[in-house]
């Protein structure tokens, strides 16, 4: 465990602890209290003595996310009691199946432009974040974004950041006063070590696209004639309440994309450990430029997968392309 994070954590369970003891002296009080209360004693004395956050059963370091959601944890991932695995399991395969449930239709056409996107979790449950918002009139909102850690705490950051934005889009507020206040939200709502990376483009008809970029890989404006990047406008979201998202606005012609991704494709690795990067993705995106949504993310995939060959990816993969029709 991090030692930046033990004050924090021991500040929780004192709190908890004071908590637990007004619990456990009431008239009311509970077996469940009083346990509790040893329980939280108990990890209390292990930060004392330098090891708490270490498997009980090997030594290693129980998992960051795991222990700062439940600093009470006394094992790693893979010295789980049988129940405590079936416990697991079922909370994946509810995680698994909200997250479906969350991610917008695979094709969508809609005023004057077509959406496609590609969604492969390197686990049951993925931290990326991908959506398609229509909020009256002819704008439409695409985000793809990354959600710091991994398993089911980011997971359920995801659907947090999916509830905000859908809440604020509907609100019909500017890019740069959505994008603040969804980062205040988001901030003020989760733990300090938690942040994700979100590009949000809004489409209209005409055309016009306005795009906001908090700390994520770089959109690519896919056009005939060339790829450009759209760069970061800001710092990822839930890293400072005051931060500010400027946007950039670009204009397409029928047939140009906007192609959005996850750093699961632009951190991929060979076997030689080299990194696929972006300048190898705009020229496969550039190779595909005429392509419909679904192709040039295809044509995308295909690459890197060609430059993978038998590595392992052990990153989220998400891509999402918008087209003028």
């Amino acid at each position: 465990m991090q030692a930046t994070a033990l004050p924090f954590l021991r500040d929780q369970l004192l709190d908890r602890r004071q908590k637990l003891d007004i619990a456990a002296r009431s008239p009311y009080g509970t077996a469940e209290a009083s346990r509790l209360l040893r329980e939280v004693d108990a990890a209390l004395q292990r930060m004392t003595a330098g090891t708490f956050g270490l498997c009980e059963v090997c030594g290693d370091p129980i998992e960051a996310d795991r222990l700062a959601a439940d600093p009470l944890l006394k094992f790693c991932l893979d010295h789980l009691t049988p129940p405590e695995q079936r416990a697991l399991e079922r909370d994946l395969e509810l995680a698994a199946r909200i997250q479906r449930d969350l991610l917008p239709p695979p094709d969508l056409t809609l005023d004057g432009w077509e959406v496609a996107y590609h969604y492969e979790p390197a686990g049951p449950v993925s931290g990326d974040y991908c959506d398609v918002i229509t909020a009256g009139g002819d704008l439409v909102h695409i985000l793809l974004g990354d959600v710091a850690g991994k398993g089911v705490a980011a997971a359920l950051l995801m659907s947090h950041l999916s509830a905000l934005f859908r809440t604020l889009i509907a609100v019909g507020l500017p890019m740069t006063d959505l994008m603040q206040r969804a980062n205040r939200m988001f901030c003020e709502s989760t733990q300090p070590s938690r942040y994700a990376t979100l590009v949000c483009a809004r489409a209209d008809a005409s055309g016009h696209i306005e795009v906001s970029n908090a700390g994520h890989p770089p959109p690519l404006v896919v056009r005939a004639s060339d790829v450009s990047r759209i760069e970061a406008t800001g710092v990822p979201i839930g890293m400072f309440a005051s931060s500010h998202y400027p946007s950039h606005a670009i204009g397409l012609e029928r047939g140009e994309a906007l192609l959005l991704y996850s750093d699961g494709i632009i951190e991929s690795r060979d076997g030689h450990n080299d990194e696929y990067g972006v300048d190898r993705l705009a020229a496969a995106a550039a190779a595909a430029a005429d392509s419909p949504p679904r192709d040039l993310i295809a044509a995308c995939l295909h690459d890197v997968a060609a430059f993978r060959g038998l590595s392992r990816q052990n990153d989220d993969v998400t891509m999402m392309a918008i087209r003028r029709t």
